[in-house]
């Protein structure tokens, strides 16, 4: 209904790889079918999905959607370390959900999100699958950015967000992988926080409480050029959270 917040009348969604069926027994249970056998965890295909909305006009015929792209095919992946079952890695794609550069038509010009959710470093075993995926599912975008894929980003501005499901300073998974990517000049990093927020952890964007606690796992890192006029995470409390993840927001003055 009109008038009730705000409105986001532009949208992108194709379909995700959770739920994808591989054929393959990955998680090595002796089961085929199961939500973690699937291209992404789970147990009907687009669970766990995502999706972009917009104010502004979406161009989604010159959207990129790179989640068809083969683990194995990303330059420098780890799959080989993975113990993944003979045979999947010619099957088995990077994207656990999805990594998409779409363009929007903003009124000052097109600003190109570049959007992704990793898997969680975690529900594996000592091959240290899930982790060795979760970090170069963040590593796509510095290879994107290198220009080591069959495609190169455009001229126009961009925002990578996401769900990048690993803290720079805690927490399972590797690292690095993160680090690296806060720390390359062509990206900046608003480093959000908000009231509310864990004193000890104030940029942290998600609380599983118990003895993780809260980590930063959410982020939006807007290209080095662009502008930075806010940035925020919203830490409402008690029925306003529909879960363990806070609202990330960023302003930004596009050229």
């Amino acid at each position: 209904m009109a008038g009730q917040g705000l409105d986001y009348p532009f949208s992108y969604a194709p379909q995700p790889n959770t739920g994808i069926e591989t054929g393959f027994d990955i998680d090595g249970n002796g089961r085929l079918g199961t939500a973690r056998d699937a291209q992404g965890y789970g147990w009907f295909t687009g669970q766990h999905g995502m999706a972009l909305l917009s104010q502004f006009p979406i161009k989604a015929q010159s959207a990129r959607d790179f989640s068809a792209l083969l683990w194995r095919d990303l330059p420098g992946n780890q799959s080989a370390k993975a113990d993944l079952p003979a045979g999947a890695d010619q099957v088995l794609r990077l994207s656990s959900t999805a990594h998409w550069d779409v363009p929007v038509q903003t009124p000052a010009g097109p600003l190109h999100i570049w959007a992704y959710a990793a898997t969680p470093p975690v529900f594996d075993g000592p091959e240290d699958r899930n982790g060795r995926r979760n970090a170069d599912e963040t590593r796509f975008w510095l290879r994107y950015l290198d220009g080591n894929l069959p495609q190169r980003p455009a001229a126009a501005p961009f925002v990578l967000m996401g769900l990048v499901n690993l803290d720079p300073d805690r927490g399972e998974g590797q690292r690095a992988a993160v680090q690296t990517l806060l720390l390359d000049p062509r990206l900046q990093d608003p480093a959000p926080t908000g009231p509310g927020a864990p004193v000890a952890h104030p940029t942290a964007t998600a609380d599983f409480g118990g003895t993780i606690g809260p980590l930063r796992v959410d982020y939006i890192l807007p290209a080095a050029e662009l502008t930075v006029s806010g940035a925020g995470v919203i830490w409402s409390k008690g029925a306003q959270n529909a879960g363990k993840h806070r609202l990330v927001w960023v302003d930004l003055a596009l050229p």
